[in-house]
């Protein structure tokens, strides 16, 4: 994603156009989705539909691994719930810009939100003056929406002949978009200090690195988070007001 692929409209086309970069990411992280849920005995159609109910990463692939192993539908529950606590901060951060709107919009926005239309939204915060709009928002999340959802039957149909994902580089994917958003981020961000950015770049990978090591994966990206946005608020009240 080049910087001047990002403007200041907020209106539907430039949410469509400002999230097709991200794409490739939901293709990636959809088809090995749709791949494992065929390995474990998933219809392409039940599949689909998991997808569809189901729009979290994290929690699809607990729910394709845990029902088949006949874990408990609490402890289904518990655990795709716990990996997405995250959403909670994101949409929490979002929630003031849409503070204009009606219940029912930010329910919608809220429930469609994803990690990566949350950087691309907090990115394109740097070229609107700190706004953002519904119908912005909206259609990136609809975009994100059916390229999950429609990578992941496109992994079911095609679990058949391909098994190994790695193979194809497909988890990679993920990575170079978060890369690339990140890159953007620093940038374009002139209300806060690229030293301080770099500093909660650092901090951030030891924080992981510790979380990693220390905690269950299910709670250590919440962990981290909030420890680290505590952190960053410290160090930047101590060393750079």
């Amino acid at each position: 994603m080049g910087e001047k692929q990002l403007n200041n409209v907020l209106d539907a086309k430039n949410g469509v156009k400002d999230t097709l970069p991200t794409v490739l990411g939901y293709v990636g992280i959809g088809t090995a989705f749709g791949i494992i849920a065929h390995t474990n005995g998933f219809s392409p159609l039940e599949t689909f539909i998991m997808s569809l109910l189901v729009y979290t990463a994290s929690g699809g692939f607990a729910l394709v691994s845990m029902l088949p192993a006949g874990s408990s539908l609490f402890s289904i529950f518990a655990a795709t719930n716990l990996m997405s606590a995250r959403m909670l901060l994101m949409t929490m951060t979002l929630a003031p810009k849409f503070k204009d709107e009606k219940l029912i919009k930010n329910l919608w926005l809220g429930s469609l939100v994803t990690d990566e239309t949350f950087a691309l939204a907090i990115t394109k915060l740097n070229y609107t003056k700190g706004k953002l709009k519904y119908e912005w928002l909206n259609a990136a999340n609809l975009v994100a929406y059916a390229a999950w959802c429609l990578s992941s039957l496109f992994g079911a149909l095609i679990g058949s002949v391909i098994t190994d994902t790695k193979a194809l580089g497909l988890d990679y994917a993920v990575v170079a978009m978060f890369l690339g958003l990140l890159y953007l981020q620093l940038i374009t961000d002139q209300s806060v200090k690229i030293e301080l950015q770099l500093v909660m770049i650092g901090g951030t990978m030891v924080l992981t690195y510790l979380g990693l090591i220390f905690l269950p994966a299910s709670v250590s990206t919440i962990v981290v988070t909030v420890v680290g946005c505590l952190v960053g608020r410290v160090i930047k009240h101590v060393f750079f007001e």
